[in-house]
């Protein structure tokens, strides 16, 4: 049986510009070595892989090896990893990335057969960084051939909602990243359902026209770093099938708070008009169409008080949809939860369900 264990050791091993090195007893297996598999983007350097946004995952498939670590850094120290070995994901291990650079014992006691170890982000885009450095393997460890990837390929453009904010939390109101579970959260079971790649373009708070900080999606929904406005995404390296878009929640708060410091960057004194907030939504659809041209579109809205009875914000939604005269975008508003803060796993389920029969129903595979 799995013994998993989050446990740390200080072991320093010698690199070697081939990918992987042996010291002793282990086998250090760079972050650079194509036997490592990464879904989501992923800044590569020389010396490891930076992931900043939720949802980004990191495979190895390994055999004769009775252990596996994970070399890792964070900036903030704050940010949660499941560890998901043999792709049994009903009881993960949750491991917190410290800012010193360690390993991580992600998996110990395993047999000389086949496994798989996937290290998944769950806590938020968070402007920090994590650094993956590398595995290490017994000296012994056969290294092996990443699985092929599916061919089906879905991304997800949202925010708290997406990234699985407070999921894991029964008072639904935390930020912490504690709580946060976007493996948990409709996007990826929708995914996973469907056997498919899997890319989270979100971020907790974020909206269209406003956010609670600085940036709106479309500042930053082409980068690999959220934060630098520099380091841009290459489109051409995953090509959706489908693209889900599921934000205007902020905005819905935000557009009525004109003494927030950001309703006074974005709009000065005067609320924005309904044209401005439906000629925002459509021209972020139309820049989305045009980094995929094929993809289909699903415009959703909702689980939390933006589709609860009365609001217009759906309307803004059909309205930006039908502009742009697309067969190949449709909107889906979620069911309004009904409860306060964010939707838990219970509620994010149900919302994955409700997408997963849309997909089926609209023959997008």
């Amino acid at each position: 049986m799995l013994n998993r264990i989050i446990a740390i050791t200080f072991i320093i091993c010698s690199l070697s510009s081939g990918g992987w090195a042996q010291t002793g007893s282990t086998k250090f297996i760079k972050a650079t070595n194509k036997s490592i598999s990464y879904m989501g983007r992923v800044k590569a350097t020389d010396s490891c892989a930076e992931i900043n946004w939720t949802g980004t995952s990191i495979n190895l498939n390994v055999s004769s090896t009775t252990s596996v670590k994970a070399l890792m850094a964070d900036e903030k120290g704050d940010n949660y990893f499941y560890v998901i070995i043999d792709g049994i994901d009903t009881a993960p291990a949750k491991i917190r990335i410290g800012k010193e650079k360690k390993f991580y014992m992600l998996a110990s006691g395993l047999t000389d057969s086949k496994h798989s170890i996937e290290l998944f982000k769950v806590s938020n885009t968070d402007y920090a960084t994590t650094r993956f450095y590398g595995f290490e393997t017994d000296a012994g460890a056969a290294i092996l051939k990443p699985a092929k990837k599916p061919k089906r390929k879905i991304e997800f453009f949202g925010n708290s909602i997406t990234c699985g904010h407070g999921a894991e939390n029964n008072s639904n109101n935390s930020g912490a990243q504690q709580f946060f579970n976007n493996y948990r959260a409709y996007g990826a079971i929708t995914a996973r359902h469907f056997n498919a790649q899997y890319h989270c373009t979100a971020k907790s708070g974020i909206g269209i026209t406003i956010s609670w900080f600085n940036d709106v999606m479309p500042d930053i929904y082409d980068r690999v770093d959220p934060e630098d406005s520099t380091s841009k995404w290459n489109f051409h390296h995953y090509t959706p099938d489908i693209v889900v878009v599921n934000l205007f929640q902020n905005d819905v708060w935000l557009v009525n708070l004109p003494e927030h410091e950001q309703f006074k960057k974005r709009f000065g004194t005067r609320k924005p008009s309904e044209d401005f907030i439906i000629n925002a939504y459509k021209n972020f659809i139309q820049s989305l169409r045009s980094k995929y041209p094929k993809a289909q579109i699903i415009c959703c809205l909702g689980n939390m008080d933006a589709t609860r009875e009365g609001s217009k914000w759906p309307g803004y939604v059909d309205a930006a949809v039908a502009m742009l005269k697309d067969k190949k975008i449709v909107t889906h508003f979620f069911k309004y939860m009904g409860t306060p803060g964010h939707p838990v796993i219970k509620e994010q389920e149900a919302m994955a369900n409700a997408l997963i029969d849309l997909i089926e129903k609209g023959k997008y595979w």
